[in-house]
């Protein structure tokens, strides 16, 4: 199974805590082949470096202990990403420039004909094959609808923090040139999500229950802590993402991480006294 995610050094607690969900919720074992694309922005924001090799290669002792046959990746795509939206209008979009990296996929040697990408802010609930081995062959890809987007934007809109690529058909509509291009021409307020919709020839809408951004029911497949509406006490929006464990806990009084959760602190203090030896 190809999973692809993207971002800075600050994304290393949401890969680990993703990955867990998704090898501990699995029904069955089977081989993971992550992608982490990163770069280094800091001439926008000094907090914007690559994710390290080091913290790579602590994901990957991680993963390994519960099959060898798990593997990460880091690709560096900086230089892409300099040549292709160096001063563009969506630099500086809503979320971060590391969201636009998933538009660099179709210029990558070693990406799968078939990739799953997920923002860092998912857990997954159930086994992820229920969403993986969705038959996408006549399609660019598959996506679950936006919560608020669907009734502010349209019907149609999706969400982009899961995608399931069908690369061979996004290469032959010219997906991706089109996307990129829309980022380097017009602002939009989603940027990489917007230019994806626009950019769409065929996708697949999948149920929500392979992207809940709000709520979790029994039969939730990945439940993405992204930034929701609350309206109590007063309406007010509130961006709790898993690895915030405190807060997720007391306003979601979610219980069914509890077992990640801890093997999260366990593989985390482990990473910290490591570098304290190694200091």
């Amino acid at each position: 199974m190809n999973i692809l995610f993207s971002g800075n050094d600050k994304v290393f607690d949401g890969i680990m805590m993703c990955l867990l969900s998704i090898i501990m919720r699995s029904d069955s074992p089977f081989p993971l082949n992550v992608y982490v694309l990163t770069m280094d922005a800091t001439y926008l924001k000094e907090e914007y470096i690559a994710i390290s090799d080091e913290k790579i290669d602590y994901l990957n002792t991680v993963v390994k202990e519960f099959n060898s046959e798990h593997n990460i990746t880091k690709i560096d795509v900086t230089d892409i990403y300099k040549k292709e939206f160096l001063n563009s209008p969506n630099e500086q979009c809503y979320c971060s420039p590391y969201t636009l990296l998933r538009l660099f996929i179709d210029t990558i040697d070693n990406i799968p004909d078939k990739i799953l990408y997920l923002d860092v802010d998912l857990m997954i609930c159930k086994d992820l094959r229920k969403l993986y081995d969705i038959d996408i062959t006549d399609y660019e890809y598959a996506a679950a609808g936006d919560h608020y987007g669907n009734f502010l934007i349209s019907p149609n809109y999706i969400n982009a923090g899961v995608l399931l690529f069908n690369m061979v058909k996004c290469k032959e509509t010219g997906l991706f040139d089109k996307a990129r291009e829309i980022i380097k021409t017009r602002k939009y307020l989603f940027a990489d999500q917007d230019a994806i919709w626009h950019s769409t020839t065929k996708k697949m809408k999948l149920p929500h229950i392979f992207n809940d951004q709000k709520f979790l029911y029994k039969d939730t497949v990945i439940r993405h802590f992204s930034k929701r509406l609350f309206y109590l006490p007063y309406p007010h929006t509130e961006n709790i993402k898993q690895w915030h464990i405190n807060r997720m806990i007391r306003v979601f009084g979610y219980t069914c991480f509890d077992d990640i959760i801890y093997k999260y602190i366990y593989y985390k203090e482990r990473y910290s006294h490591e570098q304290q030896i190694n200091a």
